[in-house]
């Protein structure tokens, strides 16, 4: 009987199905991995270890705070935005580094570009309102909102031309309107061309058409915070004297707003801001006072923006902006006119959005507003007869969202997404979690002071996607990057990199990184070497009551023609072995032990091979084994450049049960 006991056993292990952090480690499939870094479970018999990074040499001039990439005139480039207000870009096919704009310029965090053709970007700070970019000019949007008429004028045969003074910014564009005539008085203006780049209200000039005395005024939409309109709530009467009426703000700790009464009828119709201020927070201790023109009862209240932009999209032929539960839409054809006809502002009033909009994404043909637990989509935009723009918005998800706004992005068909406690794909209509294998990742994942940053990477010619988080790795916190393709997980570290951004590039999805200040191309180097971590499954070899005793484990790889070491240890459920080193290299000894260095010309150590490899292939890496456990395993440690892993190999005895 005891000889029966200790018949020896073998098991094999090829294939491999990705990392499991959910289950415990002794109730793990057959292929599966506790842990898996910088290894990529391709396939049958091939893990692939992953190259390092490739230093572009770029540094930026400040902390990088949101690094998202962008194509203008079929140049590719990733947008450092700074701490300090700065943005910085880097042409990714020369690695070479040029300015945006100045310190000061846009918020310390959170800033989000999007498209529009290949022309320009868009740019959405949060505080500062939204930017266009087109590879020399940056231009804020700064259009023209609102022209009132001052004065109506008198004697007007013909319609008179409008023209309005130039933006402030270079590479801006000249707001175009057009007068309305009645009764040979000026009674509208129509606003043809909003502009862009004004960011102080125009002046309004009316010529021509056989009459005089004809004035207006112009303000500037802004999706700036802190700034203030004025809404009016009573029209009041007997207003005749445009020239004596004075709107005063007051109060709401800003300061400058200032605004112009229009009249029409003896009322006040609307106020126009000639300058929407500053600094303004408190809307509770905001005032708005109508004095003179010989009228009365007139009242208005000050609206301030306070909502920042969240996110900012184009689609369907526009640009789409959140703030708070609002999203505004350009004109039809246009990035900079929010103010014509087809454009317009939607807000979502329902109970599925029970906070406000988070991020939004154009994909699939649709618009994704994201709130921190829902989905809505708009699609189907059209412009009716009557120059109205319609489009439908459906809710497609009451109870899962995500606040995480770069951890949102496409993924061939479907759209993935992460929030605090799972990575979602979201394909039609339909929400599945797919990090269930992650579970027991997520509760050490530092979602309060990092951002979740994600995209998508071609690895070994496979499309994965890659989230760049923070990790309490047992007490220490470090970046790592978890991978998804073909329904499974691995891990990849490669070094400090705090923000990831793809771009297609060369023909290639490419992944880039910066630790703050330096911008890397995540494995782009296969000189590079990286660490890599490997922990199988703790097998019960089929028997998972009876002891068993390992004596030898063998590792199959296929290696390159650098030299390449590795550590392995053989686990038990309750202990690990002393450190088993394989390694393709030759040492010289000399008669008293020590190692002898070989040199060439260039003072350069030269590493040798064993010479079964003829400079690379496979290995079948033996070795006698020390461990008794009810479960077995093997973790493997290295340091170096790619190479690839076939298999794992025990020889055990079975002992007793219990």
């Amino acid at each position: 009987m005891a000889a029966a006991e200790q018949k020896k056993s073998y098991k094999v292990i090829k294939q491999f199905r990705g990392v499991n952090t959910k289950a415990n480690r002794t109730a793990l499939d057959d292929g599966e991995f506790s842990w898996l870094e910088n290894a990529m479970p391709i396939g049958y018999a091939n893990i692939k270890t992953l190259s390092g990074e490739k230093n572009t040499a770029v540094t930026f001039g400040n902390v990088v705070t949101s690094l998202i990439s962008a194509n203008i005139n079929n140049k590719d480039y990733q947008l450092g935005f700074q701490e300090d207000g700065r943005c910085e870009y880097v042409d990714v096919e020369t690695n070479t580094k040029g300015n945006v704009a100045v310190a000061g310029t846009f918020s310390n965090a959170r800033v989000n570009i999007t498209q529009f053709k290949d022309e320009r970007v868009l740019i959405g700070d949060p505080n500062n309102g939204v930017y266009s970019w087109d590879g020399t000019n940056l231009v804020s949007i700064g259009s023209v909102g609102f022209i009132g008429i001052t004065n109506g004028g008198t004697g007007y045969s013909t319609t008179p031309s409008i023209v309005i003074s130039a933006p402030n910014e270079t590479g801006g564009i000249q707001a175009q309107a057009e007068a309305i005539l009645t009764a040979n008085v000026v009674t509208g203006i129509a606003i043809t061309e909003a502009g862009a780049g004004y960011t102080t209200s125009p002046t309004v000039t009316i010529s021509g058409g056989g009459g005089t005395n004809a004035t207006a005024i112009a303000g500037v939409t802004t999706f700036k915070t802190g700034t203030v309109t004025v809404l009016v709530t009573n029209g009041g009467t007997g207003y005749t004297n445009v020239a004596n009426t004075t709107v005063t703000i007051s109060g709401g700790g800003g300061t400058n707003a200032a605004g112009t009464a229009i009249l029409a009828g003896g009322q006040i119709i609307q106020v126009i801001m000639t300058n929407n201020g500053t600094g303004y927070t408190n809307s509770a201790n905001i005032t708005v006072t109508i004095s003179g023109g010989g009228g009365s009862n007139a009242a208005a209240r000050a609206i301030i923006n306070s909502n920042p932009v969240t996110g900012i999209q184009t689609f369907s032929g526009r640009a789409w902006v959140a703030q708070g539960r609002t999203i505004a839409y350009s004109a039809a054809g246009s990035y900079s006119d929010f103010v014509s006809l087809s454009s317009g502002v939607f807000t979502i009033t329902d109970a599925t959005l029970r906070s406000n909009i988070t991020q939004l994404l154009s994909a699939n043909n649709f618009l994704y507003i994201f709130g921190e637990d829902s989905i809505n989509v708009f699609s189907d935009v059209r412009v009716s007869n009557a120059g109205v723009t319609l489009f439908t918005n459906t809710n497609i998800s009451a109870s899962v969202g995500s606040r995480l706004q770069y951890a949102i992005f496409p993924y061939f068909r479907s759209v993935l997404f992460m929030n605090e406690y799972g990575v979602y794909a979201l394909v039609g209509s339909t929400t599945s979690k797919i990090s269930d294998p992650l579970d027991g990742v997520f509760p050490n994942i530092d979602f309060s002071t990092a951002r979740v940053t994600a995209g998508q990477v071609l690895l070994n010619n496979i499309l994965c996607a890659a989230f760049n988080i923070r990790y309490n790795d047992s007490g220490t916190y470090r970046y790592i990057q978890a991978i998804f393709f073909e329904k499974k997980w691995f891990f990849s570290n490669q070094n400090t990199i705090k923000l990831i951004s793809p771009i297609a590039t060369g023909g290639k999805i490419k992944l880039f990184g910066t630790n703050g200040s330096g911008l890397v191309e995540l494995y782009g180097d296969s000189t590079v070497p990286v660490n890599i971590v490997l922990e199988t499954a703790l097998d019960a070899m089929g028997d998972p009551i009876r002891d068993k005793q390992a004596l030898k484990i063998g590792i199959e790889a296929t290696l390159g023609s650098t030299p390449t070491t590795m550590n392995a240890y053989v686990d038990s459920e309750s202990a690990q072995s002393p450190v088993i080193t394989f390694e393709n290299t030759i040492a010289w000894i000399n008669n008293i032990g020590s190692e002898i260095n070989w040199t060439n010309n260039l003072s350069a150590i030269i590493g040798w091979l064993g010479a079964d490899s003829a400079g690379a292939g496979y290995y079948l890496y033996k070795s006698d084994a020390e461990m008794w456990g009810k479960y077995l395993g093997i973790t493997i440690n290295s340091t170096s450049t790619p190479f690839v892993i076939n298999g794992f190999q025990f020889e055990h005895e079975l002992r007793t049960r219990f």
